[in-house]
Parts: C-alpha cells; structure tokens; sequence
C-alpha cells in the first residue's frame, strides 16, 4: 500500500488544473457536440478556472453508446484482474492525493487539508471492492438427482452516476468502485457547479481499463437528465437532493431500470439528560460539518438537548465553533471553507433570514465574516439558532452552515418531532444508558444511527436513508450486489445409460 499523503506538505503544493475540459469518452477526449463550454468559479475568491464542457443530449449518447460496447469486453475480464486494476487506481489516488485535494478546494470551496482525507477515503473504497470480487456467488438448490439448478450473478450493463458538488473527487471516483468491480461500465456526470476533480481523475486513469469502461460526461439538467432516461443505461444512481432524486426517479421510470438514490437529510442529534455537556456540545459542532459549511447530507442539522442540560451546552457550543473560521479554501490552514456558489450563498442566507423573521433566537453567526480579504468568496459564518419545530430551518434541508438547537423535556413529543421531517438519513443518540440509548435508536426513522459518536463512516456498515432520504446501501458489500443481477439456470440431466 503506498504511504498516506501528509496534510502539512500542501503547503508546497501549487493548484495544477486538468488540461483537458472537454467530454471523456472511449478512452479520449471530444469537444461537446453542441459546443458549448460554461465557467466554472472558483467560489473562494469568486475568480474564474476557465470553462468546461457543457454535455448535451447528443454527448450522453455517444458516451453511453461506447459504454455499452466496452461492457462486452469489461464483463469477461477475470474477477481477480479486474481487481488488480482498481488496486492501481487507488494508488494512483494516493500518489497524487495532494494535487487532487488542491483542485477540488479551488473548485468546490472545501478546506484542502480535509479534501486529501476524501483522496485517501476514494482510495481506500477501490481497495473495499477490489477485495470483494470473487463473492459475488450465487447458490445451488437440491432438486433431486437428475437435476442441476443454480443461480449466478452478472453485471448490469452500462451504470450511470450522478455526483454531487460537495465531495466531488470523493464520490467521482469512489462511488465508481463498486460497479466497476462488479463487471458494469460507468458514465459519471460531475457536479456542474465543480466538475475538475472529475476532469482530472479522467486523465490519470482513463488508460488503465478498456476504451470506454469509465466516462466523465460533464453537464448540467440536460445531461442528468438524458443519463437517467436512456434506454441503454441499466441503473441510475444519484447522490443529491430530494428534488433531484423524485426527478431522476420519473426519468428512469420509462425504461423500468435500477435507481439508487442518496438524497438530503434533516438529521437530528439527541441528547438525554445524563450525557455530559462537554462531549454533547463537542459532537453536536461536530456532526455540523462546519469545516465544510454544513454541505452534507449527513450534517446533524437539529440538536436536541434536554433541558437539564441545555444551557450548559449552548454555551459550550458558541466557545467551540470559534475553532471554524472561513477561509481560503486553498490554504493549508483554513478550517472551514467557501459555500460552493452564489446561488448556493444566497439560499443558504434566504433560510438565515427567514429564521429572524420567524423569531428564531440567533445564538452565533448570521452572515459573512467582516474579512476584507474574503469579500469577493461566498462565506458565510458558523450560525447558530434555538428554534422550534414551526421555523422554517427546523424542518428543510439548508445544506449550509445553520444549525437548529432545541430544547427538549417529554422524550415522546421530542421523538415525534424528530421524526416529524420527510428525511430519514442519520441520527445521533447521547446517553450514558444503554437501555435508553437503543431505545431511541429503534424508535428514530433513520436508516443509519450513531450511539455516542457522530459523523464516521465505516466501510462495511451500510450507509442510506428511509423515507424519502433515498434506496439503497452503499459504503458495504450490498452495494457491489446491488449492480449485479440473478440469473438462474436449470439443468435436466439425461438419464443414465443402462
């Protein structure tokens, strides 16, 4: 395994943008049919990184179409060399984990230092799925002596992947681990608002499979849209928001093809009356994601602290997220970063707004820093509010820095009210006792639950939603299965010859 990359020698490291900006398909480069090309902002200093291609309905044609060629030849390609490859991607990925990290902080607005630890995650997610090639097993079943009945599993065919803008290196290349392990081919439409870590990935390992085995289409509405529709794409995936993935649900409807879908979350931290405030306020900044502005699904945006010890916590929390300052997202010390776009920045304030017109009691933040050097950035500051369950930022998804705080006294109107919202991502549970503690997590409609910790992911433990937070597992072994499908075989035996 090559040697983790080490955060403090970004310091050196100078933002090396991909040379190619067009459309990546059978194994080379093609200028967009409809010629279009479309800024892309640097959302830290406002600045310009030149423009990308703008994919049309004609350019996911011709990637799809050369997908579905390379399937014949990735599909009967040894499980164990398949593996070997992904095993040179993730090093490829380590090898070059700082100029990645560097691109997708120009790009994205996320802290560098905290894009190299998405580097090595990708990394380490080719390793997860490269491991798992040979157990995609079917089984027999016992029908008797003159008969052989057994199932097998294949590849779908052509996947398509739609990424996000808040981890796009991350999800571009390792939510491609699985699909690529199981045999399918992949067609990855980056973000549009951040779409070099993508343009980049594409150039450092376009060569090492067959023409056409992986293809970065990017693009915007249009491009997602015909990606999800297309009659020769076997399952769509997405990460994104509910609107989105309601969306790509109807276009892929026509052709009855697979969806997996990751979509918002509205994910409650709960804590009991016994957990110490210190370790609450400590998980509750935590799970907030501020280092990257609150922009994840699984930010624990609404924390609900007992009333014992709700102030006492409150103020912990407006001494510790004093720790997040906004900053140039390519400097190694900045600890929290850019909103990724002006129309991303002016949401996030429309939501900040609307809870001081609501009477949302505004404990920390509310606005962009005073620093004259980030005036032409979208940053906005770590926020706070103590609200209740009629704002209108404790029930949306905001995907920025806003964090609700509730207070809590009748554990079964709390429970009804975190489970009031149309999400169900994650949830955090604080409590010194077992019995309540599980309690809880049995009774919170969220498909992946934290007891005493907040925010990790562990590849193996499946990580998706209930409710309208998507379908689907991933970061597991059921998500590699998930792009496999069953085939059965019977076989009658002739009789003996006497």
């Amino acid at each position: 395994m090559t040697t983790a990359v080490s955060p403090q020698s970004l310091a050196s490291q100078a933002v090396v943008l991909p040379k190619n900006r067009g459309v990546f398909y059978g194994g080379a480069w093609h200028e967009p049919k409809s010629g279009r090309y479309v800024e892309t902002i640097n959302p830290g200093t406002g600045l310009s990184l030149g423009k990308v291609a703008e994919s049309s309905t004609a350019d996911i044609d011709a990637a799809v179409a050369s997908a579905k060629s390379a399937f014949k030849e990735w599909r009967r390609v040894l499980p164990l060399e398949r593996a070997k490859i992904l095993r040179r991607i993730a090093e490829l990925l380590r090898q070059n984990a700082n100029e990645l990290a560097m691109i997708d902080a120009a790009d994205c607005g996320n802290p560098v230092r905290e894009m190299v630890s998405d580097a090595l995650v990708a990394a380490a997610q080719m390793e997860f799925f490269a491991g798992f090639v040979t157990e995609m097993k079917g089984a027999s079943i016992p029908m008797g002596p003159d008969v052989v009945n057994f199932s097998v599993r294949e590849p779908l065919g052509v996947v398509g992947r739609i990424i996000p803008f808040n981890h796009p290196f991350m999800f571009c290349a390792g939510k491609s681990a699985a699909p690529l392990a199981a045999g399918n081919t992949v067609v990855v439409k980056p973000p549009e608002q951040s779409p070099l870590s993508s343009l980049r990935l594409a150039e450092l390992i376009g060569g090492l499979m067959p023409a056409g085995v992986y293809n970065v289409v990017p693009g915007g509405r249009e491009a997602g849209q015909r990606l999800a529709s297309h009659p020769d794409v076997a399952m769509i995936a997405l990460i994104g928001s509910v609107p989105t993935g309601r969306a790509v649900m109807k276009a892929a409807a026509d052709t009855v093809k697979r969806t997996m879908l990751e979509l918002g979350g509205k994910n409650a931290l709960i804590a009991f009356p016994d957990a110490a405030p210190d370790e609450v306020a400590q998980a509750v900044v935590a799970g907030m994601n501020f280092t990257w502005c609150g922009q994840s699904c699984g930010s624990t945006s609404r924390a609900f602290i007992h009333e014992k010890i709700y102030d006492a916590v409150v103020a912990r929390i407006k001494a510790r997220i004093t720790h997040f300052k906004p900053g140039i997202p390519t400097d190694p010390k900045t600890t929290m970063g850019a909103i990724v776009s002006k129309a991303q920045f002016d949401r996030v304030m429309e939501f900040i707004e609307s809870a001081k017109q609501e009477g949302a009691q505004l404990i920390a933040g509310g606005g962009p820093p005073s620093d004259p050097a980030l005036a032409k950035g979208f940053y906005i500051e770590p926020t706070v509010f103590a609200v209740t369950p009629k704002n209108r930022i404790a029930r949306e998804e905001i995907f920025g820095p806003v964090l609700g705080v509730f207070k809590w006294s009748d554990e079964r109107k709390m429970l009804d009210e975190v489970n009031a919202v149309e999400y169900g991502l994650s949830a955090s549970i604080w409590s010194n006792d077992l019995s309540t503690a599980h309690r809880t997590a049995m009774a919170v409609e969220a498909g992946y639950v934290w007891i005493n910790e907040v925010g990790k992911h562990f590849l193996g433990a499946p990580f998706g939603g209930f409710k309208q937070s998507g379908l689907g597992r991933e970061e597991c072994f059921e998500e590699m299965l998930s792009f496999t499908q069953e085939k059965n075989i019977h076989i009658r035996l002739k009789p003996a010859k006497a």
